[in-house]
């Protein structure tokens, strides 16, 4: 009998919950006329300075702020703990941004076959792996605590990438066409926060209804900054 009420209260709680979809896109700032092409970006000095093309952004993560219900009590048993990768290759790490929930561990398999580095100095996790190739058992880090942590490598400049922490698991990474679903959210009101690592993110307030489809759709820009 006891066994028939935890799963009926377990079919309760995935029912009273609620999706939140939409889309997330970036939007430069409009260049005065005649600005990004002709004169001097036709020098040969400038012709390689490579434009940003906000159309072609992707990497957006989509969370809600700060935790999400009760705290819950610790479990009797130690927990599994959930095993993410960044993978090395190319000279590159793949994916550039990886968003996990606080205890997560990460490995960092090196699939090149010259040496690399991954180290960090963000405040919310600093480490350092040393130089390796391969996956030796120590190449993993266990971020513990909330906050963008960005990642190098000591030898390769280009090599960079950013592990986004967060608080609880309702979080989204959107698409190649800028689409992101958050599905079995609690009922409640939140803030939700739209982040890209090159313009600054963008928060709302959203309800989350006890079931069904909440939608949002962000746009992101460089706006809102002090100038100097």
């Amino acid at each position: 009998m006891k066994k028939i009420l935890l799963i009926l209260l377990s079919g309760l709680s995935m029912a009273n919950a609620g999706n939140i979809t939409g889309t997330v896109r970036a939007e430069g700032k409009p260049a005065p006329e005649g600005a990004a092409t002709g004169g001097n970006y036709d020098s040969r000095k400038y012709k390689f300075a490579e434009r940003v093309n906000y159309d072609e952004m992707h990497d957006f993560v989509v969370y809600i702020e700060g935790p999400v219900g009760a705290k819950p009590a610790p479990p009797l048993k130690p927990l599994t703990v959930d095993t993410r990768r960044i993978e090395q290759k190319g000279a590159a790490f793949s994916p550039h941004v990886l968003p996990l929930v606080v205890g997560t561990k990460v490995e960092w398999p090196n699939d090149d076959s010259i040496y690399h580095n991954v180290f960090s100095i963000s405040d919310a996790k600093p480490f350092d792996l040393d130089l390796y190739k391969g996956l030796p058992p120590d190449k993993n880090v266990t971020f513990d605590k909330a906050g963008r942590v960005d990642v190098f490598c000591s030898i390769h400049a280009n090599m960079n990438c950013v592990v986004l922490v967060l608080e609880n698991p309702y979080f989204a990474s959107t698409d190649n066409r800028g689409r992101y679903s958050i599905t079995n959210v609690p009922p409640g009101t939140y803030k939700l926060k739209a982040w890209h690592e090159r313009v600054p993110a963008q928060t709302r307030e959203i309800v989350v209804p006890e079931s069904g489809e909440v939608k949002m759709d962000f746009v992101l820009g460089i706006n809102g900054l002090p100038r100097y």
